[in-house]
């Protein structure tokens, strides 16, 4: 049976008597009566810097994502509240702080019962349908049709819980999300309004590329970031204590790639327990042809890299590795670019691209070896600021920059606002509409972040602060109790805390005057800090 065959048995619980395909090239008075359509994709630990619309140079070509900025909006100063990946997606759907909707952590569960904007759309009149990850266990409320992954879910051959039933489709994830994504969008019914939360795994750890991008991605070297080899002086014990590092803290085997057998030959020892089981669970899932085309590309990299290995200095293995990391984390970026190219060319060949909100996003920022790190957590820019690109013909001009600062509590009322819903109270954020269409006169000033999963993997400590325009104050809080402060006009890069410097003695008593109107404006508070520390602490040491 063919991939497509596959897909389209697996998803024949969308077969409802009556819905027809796509309704091409309707007239523009008719699409004009229309509530907007919206497209919602977001990948996760997309950094905005492996995002080719954003400028970084020396890194990959996203020509498909980069549409949506020619398009319409680029926002540079979109951020996450909560750098982690099920309290973001949490954050996204509710329109409210982690600390309010409850899902702080990975750890705690996820209240589906609580309100969220595609439950709102569809009370008035949107079809609605999530396809990919979602990373928040139980059955999703607000859809017409969900097929989503179990968990962070598997880049080959993976399952996926089809309204409520659990599935394995073969083939690619990046692409069967975006083959299950036009399918829907061809059987949905024309004549209503639709939601569609279309949300890549990729580029999440450990990062398999698709055969046509690993072939290409593997014989590239990409440029290092400047920090690569930060020591962290000028910062507090947080930046000293992680556990991010490229070079000692990824995995060999998981990762790098590098075959078990090989790291015991070599005396490499695991970086975590899971490691090598990481290398196996994943290529395991690979059927006999696709293993022999992984092998054709991987065992002469690995191969050369085990001749090399006596002779390599630390600063040798961390090139490598940084290079590793590259090569498959943007490969796998490749295949998500070539699915969005996929669904704008769709929207426009149907006639549909004219009524249809097109949002690209990611959970939130990621470290590209920046401060030697990679993965997220921290307050700090790379992983704080997250990739958003936004295009509707009807209301934002091709070629809008957007500066000023906004979060993902925005995206839920942004949506209701455009579909003509009220928005509810509770709701945190803030619609985006007229800052994209250059109609707002006032916009925050300030945003407010909280982290909490610690102790935990990367050991990133809990924290909370607030960001300006120009400063960022952090509070590093539970084993330890430290402020940090930057300038980030003057330190782009965040390597010198100020906190203590007597020059900056006002902007840090301004700052502090700012966190304490924020975390009350929201409802934070030190109670809520230590109520979620003794949750978390009750359940990962039972």
């Amino acid at each position: 049976m063919s991939k497509n065959r596959n897909i389209a048995a697996s998803m024949g619980l969308l077969s409802v008597a009556g819905l027809g395909l796509v309704g091409c090239n309707q007239p523009a008075a008719e699409q004009a009566a229309k509530k907007p359509n919206i497209v919602f994709i977001m990948s996760d630990d997309h950094a905005f810097q492996a995002i080719s619309a954003y400028g970084h140079e020396g890194l990959n070509k996203t020509p498909n994502i980069d549409r949506i900025a020619k398009e319409g909006a680029i926002f540079n100063r979109a951020f996450v509240t909560n750098s982690i990946c099920a309290p973001s997606r949490a954050v996204m759907l509710t329109g409210k702080h982690s600390f309010k909707n409850g899902k702080v952590d990975n750890v705690q569960p996820f209240d589906w019962n609580q309100n969220n904007f595609p439950k709102l759309l569809q009370q008035n009149g949107y079809q609605t349908a999530l396809i990919g990850k979602i990373h928040l266990d139980g059955l999703p409320q607000g859809f017409d049709f969900s097929a989503v992954l179990p968990g962070q879910g598997h880049y080959y051959n993976p399952e996926f819980i089809i309204n409520g039933e659990k599935q394995t489709i073969p083939g690619y994830v990046t692409d069967l999300t975006t083959e299950m994504s036009l399918k829907w969008l061809k059987e949905r019914d024309p004549n209503k309004p639709f939601c569609l939360l279309y949300h890549q795994k990729a580029p999440h750890r450990e990062w398999l590329p698709a055969e046509r991008h690993y072939k290409e991605y593997t014989k590239m070297t990409f440029k290092e970031p400047e920090t690569l080899f930060d020591d962290y002086e000028g910062r507090g014990w947080a930046a000293h204590e992680q556990e991010m590092n490229i070079l000692k803290d990824q995995n060999w085997a998981g990762d790098s790639k590098v075959r078990p057998e090989v790291m015991d030959e070599l005396g490499i020892p695991q970086t975590l327990t899971w490691d090598k089981a990481a290398f196996k669970s994943n290529l395991g899932r690979m059927d006999e042809k696709q293993r022999a085309a992984w092998d054709a590309v991987y065992d002469p990299i690995i191969d050369e890299f085990k001749k090399n290995y006596p002779n390599m200095s630390q600063e040798d293995l961390m090139h490598w590795r940084f290079q590793r990391y590259m090569q498959d984390y943007l490969g796998c970026i490749a295949a998500v670019d070539d699915g969005v190219g996929q669904m704008l060319d769709f929207l426009k060949e149907n006639g549909l691209d004219e009524n249809t909100i097109v949002v690209y996003t990611s959970d939130q920022g990621f470290y590209l070896g920046e401060h030697g790190w990679f993965d997220k957590r921290f307050m700090y820019e790379e992983s704080f600021r997250m990739p958003l690109l936004i295009k509707y013909p009807k209301e934002i001009k091709p070629g809008t920059v957007i500066d000023e600062l906004v979060q993902n509590i925005d995206f839920a009322p942004t949506f209701l606002d455009y579909a003509g819903v009220e928005i509810p109270a509770d709701m945190q954020g803030v619609s985006m509409r007229k800052l994209m269409s250059k109609e707002a006169s006032e916009w925050r000033d300030a945003i407010y972040y909280t982290y909490y999963e610690y102790p935990s993997i990367h050991m990133v400590k809990r924290h909370y602060g607030v960001r300006t325009d120009r400063y960022k104050l952090i509070h590093f809080y539970y084993d330890i109790d430290e402020w940090e402060l930057y300038d980030l006009e003057k330190d782009p890069q965040e390597m010198k805390n100020v906190y203590d410097d007597p020059a900056y003695a006002d902007v840090q008593k301004m700052m502090h005057t700012r966190l304490t109107e924020l975390r009350e404006k929201y409802g934070d508070s030190d109670a809520n800090d230590q109520r979620f520390l003794k949750e978390y602490l009750d359940v990962v040491k039972q």
